[in-house]
This record gives structure tokens, C-alpha cells and sequence, in this order.
């Protein structure tokens, strides 16, 4: 018997495979993040679609039967779930399909808006304390600790109590007043081992001005760092904003997935047995901190090649 012998793949051919290669082996193409970011879209999408089909009006009071459970389900009455309210009701007669619609994304909002808020002033404090140094590392240095120190609820808390009602908008603002710090420190520590670099001591000999430096030179190499950032100040931004909401703080007329949990709290959900009420939000938002946990790991990843090692 005479053994087959292989073809020898010609160098065209490796140059297509090893190209082929470096495509699929791109740290951006990293199953978590799609994950995570399929599983953001889809709420946001739930913000957008339903809007054009399900009815929007249906968050107001006395849009329908007062504490319908949903479709297949009774409530204690007796009641069946109908497919014109397929998540059941309120205990003020509001179709929770339509609460998710409206409170999910605005929650999202609050989230984002404020690490964006907090994300822009970190990025700014980090490169002037690392990079310029001296007195003005201190000062940024110092506040920044402090104000790590401070619990952001707390403060929250009595801000909102003394000046009541909000607009989303202004609740973001609030809240990134807390959220610059962590970037801040991340950022600086950064700047500190980059700012010796070649390339940056090369910039600085063909009299590139500071801010050329900073921001044009070394920002795009903490690209991975400040996407990680960002995700968990997004994160922590909703916990807080949540846990405003749940103490009854926070908008009072904007549907919220925090407004509603603590509406069916306070009208005693837990004991009437109206799961769906609470229930429902909350499984949405577990399913957003689920989805920002998967970014914040996939970009870990991305940022770490030991971790793509070990995944």
C-alpha cells in the first residue's frame, strides 16, 4: 500500500489562512459582549417597538381592570389573565406591559446619562492629575478620595427629600455628582505608567502641546479601560437610582422599573399575592445588570489577554 501524501497548501493559500486567522482571533469579537449587548438592545428595543405596538396610554391609572394577573394565570379573585393586558395589571388598573415599556428605558437613561456625565468629568480629572502633576495631582487626588468616602445614597436621600419631585434628567446630573471618582483614580494610575512612554517623550521632544498629548496620543490606548468603566459606573448609576426610586424618592410621574417596585410595595403586593407586580420589573432588571456584567467581563477580555487565555 503506498501512502497519501498531502497537498502542500501554496503561499497564497497560507497568506488567506493566516488572515483568516487574525480575523476570528480580533479580542473585539468576544462572545460576552455580544451577549451582554444583545441582551441591552433588546430592552432597548422594548422601548422603541413597543411604543409603536403596544398603546403607550395604557400607563395611566384606570386604563383597565384593577390587579389582573397574566395570561394563564388567576389571582385570588378568581380572575383570569386576558391577552388585552398579557402581563396583568396594577393595583391602579395600569398595564404592566406598558409600565416595562416606558420605566425600562428610562431607567436605562438615568443609568447611562449619568456615568456619560460622570465617564466626561473622570476622563478630564484623570489625564490633568496623572499627566501635569504636582499640586494639581494633590488637589484631584485628595478630592477624590474624599469624596469616594461619602455614601452617594445617603446624600441622595436628603438631597431629594428637601427638594422632592425630579425630572430623570436631573436625577442623572445628582447621581454623576458620585460616580466621577472610580474613573478618576483608574484614569490617573493609567497616565502615571504611560506618560514615560516613548511615544509620549516623543511627542513632547517634536512640541506636541499638552493637550495633543493627552487626549490624541494616549486616550486611544485606555479605550478598552474606559469602555470597562463606564459599564460598571452604568451599573452602579441604576442601583442607585433604583434604590432612590424603591424608597420613594426619585420622579413621581415618570413610569420608572424602580417607580413601580416600590409601588407595589407600598400598596402590599407581597401580601395580596400580586407577583407579577414586583415581580416582573424586578426579572427585567436583573436581566439589565446581567447584561452589563457580560460587557463588563467581555471587555475585561478585551483588555487583558490572560483572560482570553484562560476563557
Amino acid at each position: 500500500m503506498t501512502a497519501s501524501i498531502e497537498p502542500t497548501p501554496t503561499a497564497a493559500e497560507a497568506r488567506k489562512t493566516a488572515r483568516q486567522m487574525r480575523r476570528f482571533d480580533n479580542p473585539w469579537l468576544n462572545p460576552k459582549l455580544f451577549w451582554g449587548a444583545g441582551l441591552l438592545l433588546g430592552i432597548v428595543a422594548l422601548g422603541i417597538l413597543g411604543r409603536i405596538f403596544w398603546d403607550p396610554d395604557l400607563v395611566f391609572t384606570g386604563s383597565a381592570m384593577l390587579k389582573l394577573p397574566p395570561v394563564g394565570f388567576e389571582n385570588l379573585r378568581g380572575q383570569a389573565g386576558t391577552l388585552a393586558n398579557p402581563l396583568g395589571t396594577d393595583g391602579g388598573g395600569r398595564d404592566v406591559l406598558a409600565l416595562l415599556i416606558i420605566g425600562a428605558p428610562n431607567s436605562l437613561f438615568v443609568g447611562v446619562l449619568a456615568s456619560l456625565i460622570g465617564m466626561g468629568l473622570g476622563i478630564f480629572l484623570g489625564f490633568t492629575a496623572g499627566f501635569v502633576g504636582g499640586r494639581t495631582d494633590d488637589v484631584i487626588r485628595v478630592l477624590s478620595d474624599v469624596m469616594i468616602t461619602i455614601p452617594p445614597l445617603l446624600i441622595l436621600v436628603v438631597f431629594q427629600s428637601a427638594f422632592g419631585d425630579v425630572s430623570l434628567t436631573m436625577m442623572a446630573f445628582l447621581i454623576a455628582g458620585f460616580v466621577w471618582q472610580s474613573p478618576t483614580r483608574l484614569i490617573r494610575a493609567q497616565v502615571l505608567s504611560m506618560r514615560e512612554s516613548g511615544y509620549v517623550q516623543m511627542a513632547r521632544l517634536s512640541g506636541a502641546s499638552t493637550f495633543h498629548i493627552m487626549f490624541r496620543e494616549m486616550l486611544p490606548n485606555l479605550v478598552p479601560y474606559l469602555f470597562g468603566s463606564f459599564i460598571a459606573n452604568v451599573t452602579t448609576s441604576i442601583v442607585t437610582a433604583v434604590g432612590l426610586e424603591v424608597l420613594g424618592l426619585g420622579p413621581q410621574r415618570i413610569p420608572t422599573l424602580g417607580r413601580t417596585i416600590y409601588e407595589a410595595i407600598n400598596a402590599g403586593a407581597l401580601i395580596q399575592n400580586l407577583w407579577w407586580w414586583w415581580g416582573i420589573p424586578t426579572a427585567l432588571l436583573a436581566v439589565m445588570f446581567i447584561g452589563l456584567l457580560l460587557i463588563n467581563l467581555g471587555l475585561d477580555e478585551v483588555s487583558n489577554p490572560r483572560l482570553r487565555k484562560l476563557s
